[in-house]
């Protein structure tokens, strides 16, 4: 469907003729035939531009005009007119009218003109979500690997990325799960933008509006109408990062929009209908949680419709060289300095290392390495879990120095900050250590911040 759009035409056989001519061009039309039709149809329905008559039974398109623009400030409206008033076009075009065309109306000019304000409708869309987050472009690198596992991830990309149907993907934090989320939009063939919303980074309370947007003086510091990310995902894809995390209230008006294709903004009373498709990501167990009634089973059965499983590093150790490589690439341009070359002893260390935050956890240390280094080398003295490998290498008979207390205190805290996904509030508690100790104490054992 290129667009929904609402003629607001007295003329039948004119209207009848308009309606029909867009459905064959593919645009869905509501016709009605007089200003309080129209403002009923709107409050009634989203819709993406509006063809007005000039000359109305119960008033002028003129004036529909400004009562229109007073509540939707950003509707394309195209003025039609059987009569050639300069003033009026001039005037109309002031208020707010997209364009101006004269009656008899041609088919191809209409439709040409209609075309190219919907496009430039989608293209301001796409710059609002720029303008509310930059976002780099899609990049393969976390997906670099020769291993059997990452093929079978890469097959599943190509495979769903045509279907549009929801796509569930699963798999640790740090994994790479919003990058595979980028690639099937990228190769979907979507002509919208990719938006993506993370729900254990928003307090439930802002959330919905951040999904669904808000009317003014909706609520407290609402002082503006807000398009929600399903609103600005319009013909894209919307990504919900960490879907496990949503509350059960807002887990319900999800599934509505999955259902129905529609939602209404907070404080709103106009169904606004969406097109976007959905892909969802998170890090827990979606089944445990719907036994434990923490997770709708309905909503469960609308996300997982394709399922991709992203596996750990420690699952695919023989990409761990290929990671390294390309993403020590990276982030030397990023912060500008040369890259390093492994000696072999780190390189084992790298390849052992089970890696409990991922590629995010990889490109954290040697973020740190580039930096730290002095002579072009990533040796083992660069890397702060060398103590945690001599530890494995212990259990595993493998034999090796005894553990300091300064180096198994590091080892704990380190595998804390692991578990609490860097949460610094709760280390504390787990810990029985104030918050400035902690800091003390990640300082002097260098130690990595998950999801930093």
């Amino acid at each position: 469907m290129k667009g929904r759009l609402l003629v607001i035409e007295d003329d039948p056989d004119l209207g009848r003729m308009l309606e029909l001519e867009f459905v064959d061009h593919g645009y869905e039309v509501q016709w009605v035939q007089s200003c309080g039709a129209g403002l009923e149809a709107l409050r009634q329905h989203a819709v993406d531009l509006i063809l007005l008559d000039q000359h109305l039974p119960d008033g002028t398109g003129y004036e529909l005009l400004g009562q229109i623009k007073e509540v939707e400030p950003q509707l394309p409206i195209i003025m039609m007119t059987a009569i050639h008033d300069l003033d009026l076009a001039i005037e109309s075009v002031k208020a707010g009218a997209s364009d101006f065309i004269h009656k008899p109306l041609k088919s191809e000019e209409l439709l040409r003109v209609t075309d190219k304000v919907i496009e430039s409708k989608r293209m301001q869309r796409k710059l609002s979500v720029l303008q509310e987050e930059v976002r780099p472009p899609v990049s393969n690198t976390e997906f670099i690997g020769r291993s059997q596992e990452m093929l079978e991830v890469s097959k599943r990309i190509a495979l769903c990325a045509q279907s549009h149907a929801n796509v569930l993907i699963t798999g640790e934090s740090g994994t790479g799960k919003e990058i595979v989320a980028k690639l099937i939009h990228h190769h979907s063939g979507l002509k919208g933008p990719f938006v993506a919303v993370n729900a254990a980074a928003i307090v439930d309370t802002l959330l919905e509006s951040e999904l669904f947007g808000h009317e003014r003086g909706a609520f407290t510091g609402a002082n503006a109408r807000k398009l929600g990310r399903f609103e600005l995902a319009q013909d894209g894809t919307l990504f919900l990062d960490e879907i496990g995390d949503l509350a059960q209230p807002l887990q319900a008006k999800i599934l509505r929009v999955l259902q129905e294709g529609t939602f209404d903004r907070v404080g709103g009373a106009q169904t606004i209908s969406t097109d976007a498709r959905v892909i969802t990501a998170t890090h827990r167990d979606l089944h445990t949680e719907v036994s434990e009634g923490r997770f709708r089973e309905d909503l469960l059965y609308r996300l997982n419709v394709i399922h991709i499983h992203i596996p750990p590093l420690r699952e695919r150790r023989d990409d761990v060289p290929l990671l390294v490589s390309a993403l020590m690439d990276r982030i030397a341009l990023r912060v500008h300095r040369p890259s390093l070359r492994v000696s072999g002893a780190a390189m084992k260390m790298l390849v052992t290392y089970d890696w409990p935050g991922n590629v995010r956890e990889m490109e954290n240390l040697l973020t740190q390495a580039i930096v730290n280094a002095r002579d072009g080398w990533l040796t083992p003295e660069l890397l702060p879990f060398q103590n945690q490998i001599k530890t494995a290498a212990n259990a595993s008979g493998d034999g090796g120095p005894l553990l300091s207390l300064d180096e198994i205190e590091a080892q704990h805290i380190q595998r804390v900050l692991q578990h609490t996904q860097g949460h610094k509030g709760r280390s504390c508690e787990i810990l029985a250590i104030s918050r400035p100790a902690l800091d003390r104490k990640i300082k002097k054992y260098q130690l990595i911040l998950p999801n930093h």
